[in-house]
């Protein structure tokens, strides 16, 4: 079975955004999660649940696609649209997936989609090891993905709960974040990241794993519940 890469459109005119809604609509890859008339909109769901692709146009008022690609740099692919050919040098600047004129054909589209799809298999690799390594005073120290329960920001540091220590490193949260595979963790709150695995018990306000209650986020809690109530 294919993956299904889940994805959202930006973009100012309806008519632009209900064609791509119906390409969007024939790919059996993709799954359209939202579409958005500004950046805003945009940002306020990627910024809730995981979204593996944009398509983002450039030409908008107030938050232009430019601007918005270069704030979310890392946190989803980018298709950019537009009807300005002179966008095109920008875009790629930006590491754009792939830059559609208007008006877009749908064989056009499906290659850009396409060529998403196999951008995909040379990404990291990190999900097909069940460990990663983190640095830890002076030195990189091994943590299996199953050990873990639970990681905490605290500042200046991160502390890594797992089963039997905590592990203490000054990378960042997005650093730590990108090294722990999608489908095992979650992201509850700006400061934590919880094993889904380990999880006991949960409401909407935390999560119980052991004795550690783990906050949600207003942020994260649309992204949250919607991941818990589709776990089987």
């Amino acid at each position: 079975m294919s993956k299904l890469y889940t994805a959202i459109i930006i973009d100012d005119e309806p008519m632009a955004r209900e064609i791509l809604e119906s390409h969007l609509a024939k790919m059996d890859t993709m799954n359209l999660i939202g579409s958005y008339k500004s950046a805003s909109e945009g940002f306020s769901i990627i910024s809730k649940q995981k979204v593996d692709l944009i398509f983002l146009d450039i030409n908008m008022p107030e938050i232009t696609g430019l601007m918005f690609a270069n704030a979310i740099k890392g946190m989803a692919q980018v298709i950019f649209t537009t009807a300005h050919r002179e966008y095109a040098v920008e875009g790629f600047d930006l590491q754009a997936v792939d830059y559609l004129l208007k008006p877009i054909s749908l064989e056009r589209f499906m290659a850009a989609v396409n060529k998403f799809i196999q951008l995909q298999g040379t990404q990291t690799i990190t999900d097909q090891h069940d460990f990663t390594f983190f640095r830890c005073e002076r030195k990189m120290v091994k943590v299996d993905f199953d050990s873990v329960n639970h990681v905490e920001s605290c500042g200046d540091y991160i502390k890594i709960h797992t089963v039997g220590e905590v592990i203490i490193t000054r990378e960042t949260m997005t650093n730590v974040s990108e090294k722990l595979p999608e489908a095992q963790f979650l992201r509850t709150h700006r400061s934590f990241i919880i094993a889904l695995d380990k999880i006991d018990s949960y409401t909407n306000e935390h999560i119980n794993i052991g004795r550690t209650a783990v906050p949600i986020s207003r942020t994260y809690r649309d992204g949250v519940m919607s991941r818990l109530m589709a776990v089987k």
